[in-house]
């Protein structure tokens, strides 16, 4: 059933749908699926653009008449189907799960990229929709990715920001460059805020003591305390990190702002334990970012690490302790393709891809090297933004991607 609500300048219907938890056994468990349409007033006819969100396990946006920022830009061309991800918001959620740990995993196979395209494609099925265009943020690039692979012949348009993944690259590849790039970013950071490099120095004793905790209880150990670095790859997020530096770290501000800026915590599980499997294009990880960590961050531990997950993760957050057999079954598993490269190299779906010169997460070599495997994508290499420009400048952003798909640039 769909409903619909009007709020000022726009119209909101909300979908539910129950959907296989295995698509490749339609007479399996079901779980629940949510989408909102949004639309102007004016344009309840316009074709649809689905928004995939990064993560992965993250929700869409809810959405205000200038919330998102590209969404007034978008309307004017499209109504938007902003789609929770399966396991995330509205859609049956991965909060605490019953069963074994072996249990526990299988099911989380079931929450990748592929997943979500199939349940995008069922939801077309069911809204009678024959093509329709798509965003992917980040990780819903990577599900962006795995659409054209998989059911091009259902996309009007493609649309990357900063999300488009390497094909058939290992996981311990990603991990290299990704590592080479926050060293920079560490360079960079104490370059501009040198006096940190001390309040760091500082604080790492006051770590090893647990003499800070977080509102859940866990010890700020010292590690755990190492991925702030995780905001160094936004607009502004040297700025972030320096402003919670500056607060008394025997504050219960601090305690709070730390629980808050941390990537990996409780509140979304599904981004911790599935996280490496993202780019696991037919590949198990075991624990790849742990492997592959440079000798730097074992001598220096004033260096930040960022949208990494390692093994220790599931002992010092308290949160995540009961899934932690779970993520070990998880960084064993064996996980299947991602992506058809032969079917990109055919692809004549229209696509534009905003690659970020600098991007802390997505390495841009590689984004470049998957440009170049699909004929009908345009690449937009910019330095004028991080990671996050799609949220930062998201009119000039999604404009600059349709100008390229529409020829006009």
């Amino acid at each position: 059933m769909a409903t619909s609500v009007r709020i000022p300048g726009l119209v909101l219907t909300e979908h539910e749908f129950s959907v296989p938890l295995d698509h490749a056994r339609a007479d399996g468990p079901k779980i629940t699926v949510f989408a909102r349409e949004i639309a102007d007033p004016d344009g309840l006819d316009r074709p649809l653009l689905v928004y995939l969100q990064g993560g992965p396990g993250h929700e869409a946006p809810r959405p205000s008449r200038t919330t998102p920022s590209w969404l007034p830009r978008a309307l004017r061309e499209y109504r938007v189907l902003m789609l929770d991800q399966r396991g995330t918001g509205r859609s049956t959620p991965v909060g605490t799960l019953s069963g074994t740990p072996a249990e526990q995993a299988e099911y989380l196979t079931h929450f990748r990229a592929d997943a979500i395209v199939r349940d995008a494609e069922f939801v077309r099925r069911q809204l009678g929709v024959e093509k329709w265009s798509v965003l992917g943020q980040s990780f819903g690039g990577f599900c962006t990715l795995a659409y054209l692979s998989h059911a091009p012949e259902s996309l009007a348009e493609a649309f990357f920001a900063g999300g488009l993944p390497p094909i058939a690259r290992h996981p311990d590849e990603v991990y290299t460059k990704t590592f080479a790039n926050l060293i920079e970013r560490n360079r960079r950071y104490y370059l501009r805020y040198p006096g940190d490099h001390g309040r760091v120095e500082a604080l790492l004793p006051m770590l090893d003591d647990g003499a800070v905790v977080l509102p859940d209880g866990s010890p700020l150990t010292a590690r755990l305390f190492r991925q702030l670095g995780y905001v160094l790859g936004a607009g502004g997020g040297e700025e972030t990190l320096h402003y919670l530096l500056e607060r008394d770290p025997t504050s219960p501000a601090f305690a709070h702002d730390v629980a808050n800026s941390l990537p990996f915590t409780a509140r979304n599980p599904l981004y911790s334990v599935i996280h490496e499997s993202s780019y696991s294009d037919g590949f198990a990880t075991r624990w790849s970012a742990e492997r592959v960590l440079p000798d730097e961050f074992h001598t220096d531990r004033t260096l930040f690490t960022g949208e990494h997950v390692f093994p220790w993760l599931f002992d010092d957050y308290h949160g995540l302790r009961p899934m932690k057999e779970t993520a070990e079954l998880l960084a064993a598993h064996e996980w299947p393709r991602l992506y058809d490269a032969e079917m990109l190299r055919e692809c004549t779906v229209p696509a534009a891809a905003a690659i970020y010169a600098d991007d802390m997460y997505v390495e841009r070599t590689f984004s470049e090297e998957t440009a170049r495997v699909i004929p009908t994508l345009r690449p937009w290499i910019t330095n004028e933004y991080e990671h996050n420009g799609l949220r930062a400048s998201g009119e000039h952003v999604i404009g600059r991607l349709i100008d390229l798909v529409r020829g006009r640039v």
